[in-house]
């Protein structure tokens, strides 16, 4: 490889220093930490400070806001991208918002489900111009680049069910953002596109990552080098989308899409995606450890007990 000025210096520097950071991913213990939701995904010294130098350097870029709503009824909450004048192109400071919500929707222990929805009629057009431009440098990139993938990572894992309602375009970052969630929706205007390749660049924000778990290596590589428009008809034969909402009742008709999902109690449902996810990421023997783990405190609990008295198991 042929690396010259401040990217051979860079990626000197991260040789030296990745291995200690990121060496948690083929960790049990890094993994059972994250799985039990007890700390940041990047938990070393050294990544923990670059996402705190992150967060001091994003949190003041740009304008636009990150909405979070939690219905204590349904226990549905819904996170919403506020920068329509900018196209909800997400500025450091909404990165640093979205940050927090994630964080906050870890420890609601009455939560059930999670929207991931955007104002006006485009879903996210990626990074704002504002933020890009102050952090436009490789190690400005990384900083940026670790913070969100440590914030979507933590999205991906939330012990809740999670589906994105895509209207309108997701450009670049905003196709990623798509791929943080369960499950996807598109109305007849929602549309992908990974154009990260057209500015010269690659998935900074693990959407790379998530689209190959999703689709496959081939079909991937193939949305990622050809840069291409996929609509919500495409994306559901893809197997990236899971269903179409309607324009005009989108917010609507997607809070019954997930309702439908999401009526057993909170603890069930917490525990279930916690098996999901266990069973996705780790290995089959770690998987069936952590069922272990969260099946035996249901068994014989107050929410098992009550359907047995109830005798509703053939209803």
């Amino acid at each position: 490889m042929i690396m010259t000025g401040v990217g051979e210096e860079l990626l000197l520097r991260l040789h030296a220093r990745v291995p200690a950071c990121f060496s948690m991913f083929s960790g049990y213990k890094w993994r059972k930490l994250l799985h039990q939701q007890g700390s940041s995904v990047f938990h070393g010294r050294w990544c923990s400070s670059l996402i705190s130098k992150a967060r001091d350097k994003l949190k003041s870029l740009g304008e636009g806001q990150v909405k979070l709503i939690k219905d204590e009824t349904s226990g549905i909450a819904t996170i919403t991208l506020e920068h329509e004048q900018k196209k909800n192109a997400l500025s450091g400071h909404m990165m640093v918002q979205l940050a927090d919500i994630t964080e906050e929707l870890f420890s609601w222990t009455l939560g059930k489900g999670v929207i991931l929805q955007a104002e006006g009629d485009v879903f996210c057009s990626g990074g704002d111009l504002t933020t890009v431009k102050a952090i436009s440098n490789p190690e400005d990139g990384l900083l940026m680049s670790t913070y969100m993938h440590n914030t979507l990572t933590r999205l991906y894992c939330l012990p809740l069910i999670t589906v994105c309602l895509v209207h309108g375009k997701a450009l670049g970052g905003g196709a990623e953002l798509t791929t943080a969630t369960d499950y996807r929706v598109f109305t007849s205007s929602g549309e992908i596109s990974f154009v990260q390749g057209r500015m010269g660049v690659v998935t900074g924000w693990g959407g790379g990552t998530r689209l190959v778990k999703l689709l496959g290596s081939s079909n991937a590589l193939e949305l990622l080098t050809t840069c291409r428009k996929v609509n919500g008809n495409e994306a559901v034969r893809l197997g990236f989308a899971d269903d179409m909402v309607k324009v005009l009742n989108r917010c609507e008709e997607t809070k019954a899409w997930l309702a439908a999902r999401t009526s057993h109690e909170p603890e069930v449902i917490q525990a279930m995606k916690k098996i999901v996810v266990a069973a996705r990421d780790l290995t089959l023997e770690e998987s069936l450890h952590n069922e272990r783990l969260n099946f035996s405190p249901l068994w014989g609990g107050p929410v098992n007990i009550k359907a047995l008295s109830r005798n509703i198991k053939h209803k």
